[in-house]
């Protein structure tokens, strides 16, 4: 019985011991699998890890090599901090950083100095001198933080307002106590220079990450996802699709576009700081792709409002048989139109070939408003039928809008000098009739 009773003990304990490895094997590959999908989703954060990796190293050097640590006073700890403060992920952004933080430290360095030299020769290290000091601290440090509040202020230059703050600490208070101030100051600046030099180069030279490129991208990808939408909701609304599981997922693209607005702020800030790269040339409109941002913003909401009546629209109708056809015809037309800009962003080549789409999807909304103005409504029961009237005004803004967003794209066609491959810019947008759908037509200028 004693033997039995054990054995089961035993059993007992193995079970015990199985299920434990068995559970922390799991959350070992949870983890490795969180670790993954950051460097699936951009493999460029993978990149980005290892030239941080790879300029710490290089700063190291100044540890290492007895001549480098004591050319920097045997204190170069500072450049390291600097590399690591600044290695922001592209390289407008690190642009921005350090000019925030070269700029922040020459000017605190410079204010720190004149407010000891002040106190110096006025109080001569009375009692009343460290008073006065203090009290220079109070007001500047107060007010620098205040500012840092201002909206204007907080979106480009709140980095530097920070470091300003710290750099001045920094001067001004060790100059009470240790008389070579100057040797403080210098050591400051050189060796933040030393660290946002260094981080530069790295940024520029290894695998550079432009800013610039992001934002084109981004807006380019949100045409595309408005598009698929578009074109989704009509298939969705009218029971015309195919593969309704790529249909639905097609119709929910859109709601990455309405929250879109801060990314695409940050990236325009920092692309204005980065040099020529590729196609982008010195003064490129990056504030125009904020505009096209703003209009896709208007579509999105729209079309957000769209799918809320997707449901009531399904069940038949006669008033929804008399306009479904123009309704997937504005669906099918705005879609590609949109989806035709994207590639011309995405190519670097004028939107001459969404022009058909757009002049079609116009014609077809002037036939819809005829539709509804020939008494459509009369003798039907209106409160069954407010959906798919909903709906087609709701369609007909969606044209506008598409419209409008056609005139920004060329807009910034025109700006950018987009080039066809048979011309040398941007043509003039034309006011052209309506052609084939099946063909696109490209503007040549001899």
């Amino acid at each position: 019985m004693m033997a039995s009773s054990s054995q089961v003990i035993a059993d007992t304990n193995n079970n015990n011991n199985v299920t434990f490895w068995q559970r922390f094997v799991a959350k070992m590959v949870g983890v490795m699998l969180q670790l993954k999908k950051p460097a699936q989703d951009d493999p460029r954060r993978l990149i980005h890890s290892f030239k941080v990796a790879l300029s710490i190293t290089t700063v190291s050097a100044f540890y290492f090599v007895k001549s480098l640590f004591v050319c920097f006073d045997k204190n170069p700890m500072w450049i390291i901090i600097t590399v690591i403060l600044v290695s922001e992920f592209s390289v407008g952004a690190t642009l921005a950083k350090c000019f925030n933080r070269g700029l922040a430290t020459v000017l605190a360095s410079a204010l720190g100095l004149g407010c000891y030299y002040l106190v110096d020769s006025i109080m001569g290290g009375h009692i009343v001198g460290s008073v006065f000091l203090g009290t220079l601290i109070f007001v500047i440090v107060a007010t620098m933080t205040y500012m840092r509040f201002v909206p204007q202020i907080k979106a480009k230059y709140d980095y530097g307002f920070l470091v300003f703050i710290l750099t001045f600490c920094i001067v001004s208070l060790p100059s009470y106590r240790d008389e070579d101030l100057l040797d403080i100051a210098k050591r400051r600046v050189i060796t933040i220079f030393t660290g946002v030099l260094m981080w530069i180069l790295v940024s520029i030279i290894v695998y550079p990450i432009w800013a610039g490129e992001d934002l084109h991208n981004l807006v380019s990808k949100n045409l595309q996802k408005l598009g698929d939408s578009i074109q989704g909701f009509g298939d969705e609304c009218f029971g015309t699709s195919e593969g309704k599981g790529s249909n639905k997922l097609n119709l929910q693209a859109y709601k990455s576009v309405l929250n879109s607005k801060q990314i695409e702020e940050s990236l325009a800030n920092f692309a204005r700081w980065e040099p020529c790269h590729g196609p982008f040339r010195y003064g490129h409109p990056w504030k125009q792709y904020l505009k096209i941002g703003i209009l896709l913003r208007q579509c999105a909401c729209l079309l957000d409002s769209l799918t809320g009546f997707l449901d009531s629209t399904k069940t038949p109708s006669e008033i929804k048989n008399k306009v479904q056809e123009t309704c997937i015809q504005i669906s099918k037309e705005t879609g590609k139109s949109l989806k035709e800009l994207s590639v011309s962003i995405q190519k670097t080549i004028p939107p001459c070939a969404a022009n058909p789409s757009i002049e079609k999807s116009k014609i077809v909304a002037m036939n819809l408003k005829s539709i509804l103005k020939s008494g459509l409504w009369e003798g039907t029961n209106l409160f069954e039928d407010i959906p798919i009237m909903t709906v087609t005004y709701l369609l007909l803004d969606v044209v506008s809008c598409t419209e409008k967003i056609a005139e920004s794209v060329h807009e910034l066609s025109v700006q950018a000098k987009f080039k066809n491959k048979d011309s040398k810019v941007a043509p003039n947008y034309p006011n052209s009739p309506p052609h084939d759908l099946g063909v696109h037509h490209v503007i040549t200028i001899n």
